[in-house]
């Protein structure tokens, strides 16, 4: 592992709410998954004073941003490739050529896409909600996620369970997605629940939920 103080310092992520943030979660999985130790901060969501803090760290008002030294990164994606290319052991990409063009193809698609899912289903880790969510265009979305969990895993994932032969960006990108069918439940393939049961397995995803059933802040998000 990289000594961090070559690096330029210690790492903070600042991250919102472990209940709500979906893209937090992901820089958060990147990071934790690297070794690293790092500071969290944590600005609770839809305060009023919830953008001035951000602010302080973000120039795009928006979290999660990695800080080290002088350096701010503000886009979970930006973040998760400054961590491959910093932590190269830690293989969060795959290693193979091909593997890893499609394991970026699949991240951009769902870091750029999927506006129906992400508008109807927030993600909520606290709650459960099943069949709640299925407005016009969502089950395109899980239909087109369900088919890319599913290729990845028969063209690059061996025995492993994660998208591709261990757990990388990619898997990182779709957490969320996870944590949305566990609330919402809506119909997926057994390739797809066999799928989120290899994410929620994860002690990592364990300590996400179980911070975010302790928190106490309440976004009110409209779900048909």
């Amino acid at each position: 592992m990289s000594n961090s103080t070559e690096l330029g310092g210690d790492i903070t992520l600042v991250i919102g709410n472990k209940n709500y943030s979906s893209w937090s979660l992901r820089a958060w999985l990147a990071l934790k998954m690297t070794g690293e130790d790092f500071t969290e901060e944590l600005i609770p969501l839809d305060q009023a004073n919830s953008k001035e803090q951000i602010l302080r760290h973000s120039p795009s008002g928006q979290v999660p941003v990695l800080k080290r030294g002088d350096l701010a990164i503000w886009d979970s994606l930006a973040i998760c490739e400054y961590l491959a290319e910093t932590y190269p052991d830690a293989k969060l990409w795959p290693t193979d050529p091909a593997a890893r063009a499609v394991a970026r193809a699949v991240s951009t698609e769902m870091h750029s896409g999927f506006a129906a899912l992400r508008r109807n289903m927030p993600m909520d880790a606290r709650e459960t909600m099943p069949d709640r969510g299925m407005a016009p265009g969502v089950r395109e979305d899980i239909n087109r996620i369900s088919a890319i969990w599913r290729d990845c895993r028969r063209r690059f994932g061996s025995d492993t369970g994660f998208l591709f032969s261990h757990f990388t960006i990619a898997d990182a990108m779709y957490a969320p997605v996870v944590l949305r069918f566990n609330t919402y439940r809506p119909e997926i393939g057994e390739d797809a629940q066999a799928y989120c049961q290899t994410i929620l397995d994860m002690p990592e995803m364990q300590a996400w939920i179980a911070a975010a059933k302790k928190e106490p802040w309440m976004i009110e998000q409209e779900v048909a």
